[in-house]
């Protein structure tokens, strides 16, 4: 019984001490790469780019299932994007409120006889519509699909761009975000294939006529600490995993993608659980396998500020939902792993998300377990139990402070001093006790794949009105 608590202790001792040190060479990367991407961003004019003739055009993909509190002023920012060559198609997938009525009302829609080709596969197409005031807007209306990926293959459809940007109709991009993620694509075009820009969490911000005003955080703790997670998985892990082309996941609240080679894997797998992870995987399988010499981007300063989970149910469902959609794609893809033809993406990326994503919430219940049973049953040292406080919770709460103070010396998108106190604060609170209920979460993700539950479950949204009202 000691040997088996003492080799569990150890187990859990180990895992949170290479995760920290992975994330802490990864924020080591991120700081020298934001340093020199605010070089590069001294020398970039963007009103050069905006006037080039070199720029491709972009096709917005905006799926929207029951998204009548923001559809409208989430389409009208959109369409008043900085971008010289933009289409806007907005995606109706079966809702069943009034959706499909505000912006038929709002932007006077007419149908269209355009020919719809389905390349992409996604469920029936009622009708393609054109907006008769805004002749950037098209609205596709097509039957429920049950996933985003099976909206979002409808909008390919449709879209006559080479570039391809798939938004979520609850979130805001900022003016010039469209042109700064372009910027990468623009000067290696042949190479750049795909680019994700930052998410950052709209909640608790001032926001009128579908544009931000101010940026603030929202009053419930848990929102707050949804804010500290995204800055340190975009700011740090997604940051410092693209320098190594290891980039598995563009959120699908905001990526650029190549259309043709959207188009020759398939399209979005309509039943995919996370498809954004899902496609860009099956990028990198389809580039690899075809020898190809590519790059996936991110870049830190486009920004999309979108709505999270308000209440501690939707970001249970939320986090269990990544959850499921990690293993779904990981074990379809399991033939890459450790496989030469697939590079550093068989042998590095994915093992570390089977290890440290998948099986995470399983090594962390196990040891929270034995820790407990050892120290009722006094067989675990003081040494032992300081040392595991240092690695696991200490060394992981100063990379998040990390990526606060990140994001305040190079960005600052939060500029009362209050708030970034209140963020450096409840960086204390996130491992513990957020870690455990996050754990918890992606336990009940893995429970619901293994019997079959795909479902997607509805999260509740306030919508922009509330946000200012919030105020």
């Amino acid at each position: 019984m000691r040997l088996f608590l003492n080799v569990s202790n150890d187990t859990l001792f180990f895992y949170y001490l290479i995760s920290n040190l992975v994330y802490f060479v990864l924020l080591l990367i991120s700081l020298v790469n934001s340093a020199a991407h605010q070089r590069r961003l001294g020398s970039v004019r963007l009103e050069r780019t905006r006037l080039s003739p070199l720029i491709p055009p972009v096709s917005l993909i905006v799926p929207a299932h029951n998204e009548e509190r923001t559809i409208v002023e989430a389409t009208e920012s959109f369409l008043t994007l900085d971008y010289p060559e933009l289409e806007v198609i907005v995606v109706n997938d079966g809702s069943i409120d009034d959706t499909m009525a505000r912006l038929r009302q709002h932007f006077k829609l007419l149908a269209t006889d355009l020919v719809y080709v389905t390349e992409a596969p996604c469920k029936p197409v009622r009708a393609v519509y054109m907006s008769t005031i805004q002749p950037k807007l098209l609205v596709v209306d097509k039957e429920a699909g049950g996933s985003k990926a099976d909206a979002v293959n409808a909008g390919l459809n449709v879209a006559s761009s080479p570039y391809i940007c798939v938004l979520d109709a609850d979130s805001i991009l900022e003016k010039d975000a469209l042109l700064r993620i372009m910027v990468p694509i623009q000067n290696d075009p042949r190479q750049v294939v795909a680019a994700g820009g930052i998410v950052r969490v709209l909640n608790g911000a001032r926001v009128s006529q579908g544009q931000l005003q101010e940026v603030r955080l929202a009053k419930q703790w848990f929102e707050v600490i949804q804010v500290i997670e995204y800055l340190r998985a975009f700011l740090i892990g997604r940051e410092g995993w693209a320098n190594f082309n290891l980039l598995l996941i563009i959120s699908g609240a905001f990526g650029v993608f190549r259309r043709d080679l959207v188009r020759q894997v398939g399209g979005y797998r309509p039943d995919a659980i996370g498809e954004d992870i899902d496609l860009v995987v099956r990028l990198h399988r389809h580039l690899q396998e075809n020898d190809k010499e590519y790059r996936i981007h991110f870049v830190p300063d486009p920004v999309c500020w979108t709505e999270v989970p308000s209440d501690l149910r939707s970001l249970a469902r939320q986090r269990a939902r990544w959850q499921k959609g990690s293993i779904d794609v990981l074990w379809r893809n399991r033939d890459m792993l450790f496989r030469s033809r697939y590079g550093a993406i068989g042998w590095l990326g994915l093992p570390y998300h089977w290890i440290f994503e998948v099986f995470a919430p399983m090594i962390e219940i196990i040891g929270y377990t034995t820790i407990i049973i050892a120290a009722v049953l006094g067989v675990m040292s003081r040494q032992y139990f300081f040392l595991f406080l240092l690695f696991g919770y200490a060394f992981a709460t100063l990379i998040s402070i990390g990526a606060v103070l990140l994001e305040e010396v190079t960005y600052r998108r939060y500029n009362d001093w209050r708030d970034v106190s209140r963020l450096v604060l409840y960086c204390f609170l996130e491992h513990f006790p957020y870690r455990q209920l996050h754990m918890i979460w992606r336990l009940q993700g893995i429970w619901q794949y293994m019997r079959g539950d795909i479902a997607w479950r509805p999260m509740k949204r306030i919508g922009f009105e509330s946000q200012r009202s919030a105020r």
